[in-house]
C-alpha cells in the first residue's frame, strides 16, 4: 500500500471526529469508612484504587455525590482523611498517608471554573517495570504504559496481545496463528519460526516471567489495569532473553473492601467465514474485611474461520477456541507482608493453518490432512512485599509448563504422492525466583537484587504416514541461571542525573539429542555475562527532557538438530550479544497538558545472532546467522484537542544490515535482518460525549500501517511480506451498570500479505501467504454488578 493511500486513510479518521462539552460521571457515595467509599468510588468510575494501610482504610470519609472528573470526585473523598492519591496511570489509584500537610490557604475569589478532565498529570504516572517506581517523565528510556480502560477491555481482550500491537506499532508479531507467533519490540527480530532459541522479548504478568523459549502465551486481557512496554535491551533487571525489551501485563489485584463483579458478551461474524464469539466474568471477593481478598477471571472465545478447503469438503478450516482463568488470592499485613498467591490456566486449539498459496481462489487452499494446533499453559506463583525502611522489599517464586503440540502436512507439492504428516511435541518446564530491595527518591531511585531461573525443554518429533509415524530426532536442553544486579540514579547538577548498574548472570546449560537413535551424551556449557547500563537525563525545563541511555543484553547459547545434509546429528548454537545506543526527547505542554511528544534516536549492534530456521527438507532446526545492526527513529504525539477528543500518532523507521553471514547461508539479496519492517504509523481518535445522565457515548477509530519486511535470511527465505494498512472504528453506548458496544476490524476488507509463513514443507515454492483477517464485525455488551 503506498504512502499516499496511508495519508488518506489517517485523514479520513481524522474527519470521523467532532468536539463536545467536557464530560464528568455521576457519583452517590455516602460518608463513611474510607476504604469502603474507595470501594465504590472505584466501582462506579471504572478504575482501581488501592489501599493497603489499614488505618487509612478505617478513617472517616465524606463521600462523594454530584457530576465530577474522577479526580475532583477523589479529592473530595479524601477531604480531612489525611490521605492522598497516587496515579500510577489513568486507571489505577493507591492511597497513601499525606506525605505533607499544606498551610490552609488564605481565603481568595473563586477563580471562574476550569473545564473539568479526566487526564492524569504524567509527572505522576509510574513506570513500575522500572521495579523502582521511576515516575514516567523521568524514566531514561522508551517506555510505553497503556492505561487499560474497563470499556475499551470488554471490547477489546479477547484479542490478547494482537489488541496491544493494534496500538504500538513497535511492538509486531509474526502471523502463524494465536498461541504460536514470536513477538518483537521495536525491530529486535531474530527469525520467523519458532525453536530452541531463548525469546527476544520477556513477558510478564505483574512481577512474574511468563515464559522462557516459547511463543507469545498470548494471553487474554480481560481485566487487566494496564501493559507497560519498555524497549530493549533491558539486560540488567531482567536478564536473559530480554534483548528486544519487556511487555509486562499488570492485573488488577484484589480489593478486599467490597464485593463487585463484572461480564462482558460479544459475537462477532468474518466475511466469507463463520461467526464466532466470546465470554469473560471478574468477581472480586472480600474474604476478610481489609485482610484478605480474592479476585478471579474466567473467559472463553471462538475464533471464526475464513479459509475453505475443497479438497476435503470442509469449510472455514482455520477457526479456533480458546478458554483460560486467572486467580489471585491476597493477604494483607501478614507480620508486615502482602503476600498473592496466583495462577494461570489458559488453553489455545486451533483447528488448521491460517495460510494460503498464491495462485489458488481467493480464501481457499488444498491440503491432505488438517494441521491442527494446541497450546496448553499452567502457572503457578507467590508475591510477597513489605515495606523497609524508606524502600520496599519483594520478592516472587513461579513455575510454568507449557505444552506445544503442532502438526503439518508433509505430503509436498506431488498431488499423487502418498499423504505424510509431521508433528512436533515441545514439552516445557520452567521455575524462575526473584528477590530485589529497592529505595530513594523519585529522582534518585535505587535497587538491588537476585534472580534465578531453570527452564528444561524437550522437542519430539514424528515424521510418515498420518496413521503411523515414525519418530524422528528431536532435543533436550536445561538451562540454569543465577545473577546478581544493581542500579542507582545519583544527581550531577539539580538538572542532569545520571543511571548506572549491572548484572552479572552465571550460567549452566546443557543439551543432547532425543528420540529413535539418540545417544545418552550430554554437551554442556558454562558462562558468565555481564549486562550493563549507562545513562543521562537532562530536565531542561518543566515541560523539556533529554535523555541518552546505553544498555546491554544477551542470550544464553543451546544445544539443537542440524540441518539435513550435515555431517553430524547436532549442532550447538553459540550466545548472542547485543548492546544499544538511545537518544531520546519528551516535550509535554505542561500549563495546559494538551500536548505531548516523544521521539527517540537509537542504534543497535548485535553479535552471533541466534535464529530459529527451517532447512530444505522442511524440518526446523536453530544456527548463529552472523551479526547484524539496527539504526531507527521512533515517536509518538499525543493532543487533546478538547476534554472530550485526544488524537494520537505514532511512528517508526527502520534501517537493519545483516554481515558476517555463514556461507552455509548463501549471500542474500536483501541485506536486512528477517521480519523487520522498514516503517510502521497507527493514528487514533477518540472522542467522547455525554448524552444524558448515567449515558455517555465513546466513539474511536484507528489506521494501523505496516511496512515491508523479509521472511528470513537465505535464498529459501528471501520472501517479502507486509507493506499494507487496516482501519477499525468502534463505539460504545454506555449505561450506569452496563454498556453496549459495536467494532469493526478491517474496515477496507485489506488483502494482503501479513506473513509469508505457514508450513514449513511447502517454503520451497516461496508461494505461502498469510491474509490478513477479512472484515470482522463485533456486538458487545458489558456490565458491572
Amino acid at each position: 500500500m503506498s504512502r499516499h493511500r496511508w495519508a488518506a486513510a489517517a485523514v479520513v479518521l481524522f474527519g470521523l471526529a467532532a468536539t463536545d462539552p467536557a464530560h464528568a460521571r455521576s457519583f452517590d457515595i455516602p460518608a463513611g469508612p474510607l476504604g469502603e467509599v474507595a470501594a465504590r468510588l472505584g466501582a462506579q468510575a471504572g478504575i482501581t484504587i488501592a489501599i493497603t494501610d489499614p488505618d487509612i482504610a478505617a478513617r472517616r470519609s465524606p463521600g462523594v455525590r454530584g457530576d465530577l472528573p474522577v479526580r475532583a470526585a477523589l479529592d473530595r473523598a479524601l477531604r480531612g482523611t489525611g490521605a492522598e492519591a497516587i496515579f500510577y496511570d489513568r486507571t489505577t489509584v493507591r492511597l497513601v498517608r499525606s506525605r505533607a500537610v499544606p498551610k490552609r490557604p488564605p481565603l481568595q475569589k473563586a477563580a471562574p471554573p476550569k473545564a473539568p478532565a479526566v487526564q492524569v498529570d504524567p509527572t505522576d504516572i509510574v513506570v513500575t517495570a522500572s521495579k523502582q517506581n521511576v515516575p514516567l517523565d523521568r524514566f531514561p528510556g522508551s517506555a510505553k504504559i497503556v492505561g487499560l480502560d474497563p470499556d475499551w477491555l470488554a471490547r477489546s481482550a479477547p484479542a490478547g496481545t494482537a489488541a496491544i500491537a493494534a496500538v504500538l506499532p513497535t511492538l509486531n508479531a509474526t502471523n502463524l496463528g494465536r498461541g504460536r507467533n514470536k513477538i518483537y519490540v521495536r525491530g529486535i527480530a531474530d527469525s520467523s519460526f519458532n525453536g530452541p532459541t531463548q525469546a527476544t522479548v520477556g513477558q510478564y504478568l505483574g512481577d512474574v516471567r511468563l515464559s522462557y523459549n516459547a511463543p507469545d502465551p498470548d494471553l487474554n486481557l480481560y481485566d487487566l489495569d494496564r501493559v507497560e512496554v519498555l524497549a530493549g535491551p533491558q539486560g540488567t533487571l531482567y536478564g536473559a532473553g530480554s534483548i528486544g525489551g519487556i511487555v509486562r501485563l499488570v492485573p488488577n489485584g484484589p480489593d478486599s473492601g467490597s464485593a463487585y463483579a463484572s461480564a462482558s458478551l460479544g459475537v462477532s461474524a468474518t466475511r466469507f467465514g463463520g461467526v464466532g464469539g466470546d465470554v469473560a466474568a471478574m468477581v472480586n471477593l472480600p474474604l476478610a474485611q481489609g485482610r484478605m481478598g480474592l479476585r478471579a477471571v474466567v473467559y472463553g472465545a471462538r475464533e471464526a474461520g475464513y479459509i475453505d478447503d475443497p479438497g476435503r469438503k470442509r469449510r472455514d478450516i482455520n477457526s479456533g477456541h480458546n478458554f483460560g482463568q486467572r486467580l489471585i488470592w491476597r493477604i494483607d499485613d501478614v507480620a508486615g507482608w502482602t503476600v498473592d498467591v496466583g495462577g494461570v490456566y489458559q488453553r489455545i486449539r486451533a483447528d488448521d493453518g491460517q495460510y494460503l498459496l498464491r495462485g489458488e481462489p481467493p480464501l481457499e487452499r488444498r491440503n491432505s490432512l488438517s494441521q491442527p494446533f494446541r497450546n496448553e499453559y499452567h502457572l503457578a506463583y507467590v508475591t510477597a512485599r513489605r515495606p523497609m525502611g524508606g524502600g520496599e522489599l519483594v520478592s516472587t517464586s513461579s513455575v510454568t509448563r507449557q505444552d506445544l503440540s503442532t502438526v503439518f502436512d508433509a505430503t509436498g507439492d506431488d498431488a499423487a504422492a502418498a499423504p505424510r504428516r509431521f508433528e512436533e511435541q515441545n514439552d516445557i518446564t520452567f521455575w524462575s525466583h526473584e528477590t530485589r530491595l529497592s529505595g530513594g527518591s523519585a529522582k534518585t531511585p535505587w535497587i538491588a537484587g537476585l534472580a534465578a531461573i531453570h527452564n528444561v525443554s524437550r522437542v519430539s518429533r514424528w515424521l510418515g504416514p498420518p496413521d503411523a509415524p515414525e519418530q524422528i530426532t528431536g532435543v533436550r536442553n536445561r538451562q540454569l541461571e543465577f545473577a546478581l544486579f544493581g542500579q542507582a540514579t545519583l544527581p550531577v547538577t539539580p538538572s542532569l542525573h545520571l543511571t548506572m548498574g549491572g548484572r552479572l548472570s552465571m550460567s549452566r546449560g546443557a543439551g543432547r539429542l532425543v528420540g529413535e537413535g539418540a545417544g545418552p551424551e550430554e554437551t554442556s556449557r558454562r558462562r558468565e555475562q555481564f549486562a550493563a547500563t549507562v545513562a543521562l537525563d537532562w530536565r531542561l525545563g518543566p515541560s523539556l527532557s533529554i535523555y541518552w541511555h546505553y544498555q546491554g543484553g544477551f542470550r544464553a547459547g543451546g544445544f539443537a538438530v542440524a540441518p539435513a545434509g550435515s555431517a553430524t546429528d547436532s549442532q550447538e548454537f553459540l550466545n548472542d550479544e547485543l548492546g544499544q545506543v538511545e537518544l531520546g526527547v519528551r516535550w509535554r505542554d505542561k500549563d495546559r497538558d494538551r500536548l505531548s511528544v516523544r521521539a527517540a534516536l537509537f542504534s543497535v549492534d548485535w553479535n552471533n545472532i541466534q535464529a530459529d530456521l527451517v532447512d530444505e527438507a522442511g524440518l526446523p532446526y536453530t544456527a548463529n546467522i552472523g551479526n547484524g545492526r539496527i539504526y531507527g527513529l521512533d515517536g509518538e504525539i499525543q493532543w487533546r484537542a478538547t476534554p472530550s477528543l485526544t488524537v494520537t500518532a505514532a511512528a517508526f523507521l527502520n534501517q537493519s544490515f545483516l554481515y558476517d553471514v555463514p556461507p552455509e547461508f548463501g549471500e542474500p539479496t536483501k541485506n536486512t535482518l528477517p521480519n523487520i519492517p522498514d516503517d510502521g504509523v497507527r493514528v487514533g481518535v477518540e472522542w467522547r460525549t455525554r448524552l444524558a445522565r448515567n449515558i455517555e457515548l465513546a466513539v474511536d477509530g484507528s489506521f494501523r500501517g505496516f511496512g515491508k519486511s523479509n521472511l528470513g535470511v537465505g535464498p529459501l527465505l528471501d520472501v517479502s511480506q507486509g507493506n499494507y494498512g487496516v482501519v477499525g472504528i468502534g463505539a460504545r453506548l454506555g449505561f450506569r451498570r452496563f454498556g453496549l458496544s459495536l467494532d469493526i476490524s478491517n474496515l477496507g476488507d485489506t488483502r494482503a500479505n501479513s506473513f509469508a509463513f505457514g508450513n514449513p514443507f511447502g517454503l520451497a515454492g516461496r508461494n505461502q501467504i498469510t491474509p490478513v483477517r477479512p472484515r470482522t464485525i463485533r456486538l458487545g455488551i458489558d456490565a458491572r454488578f
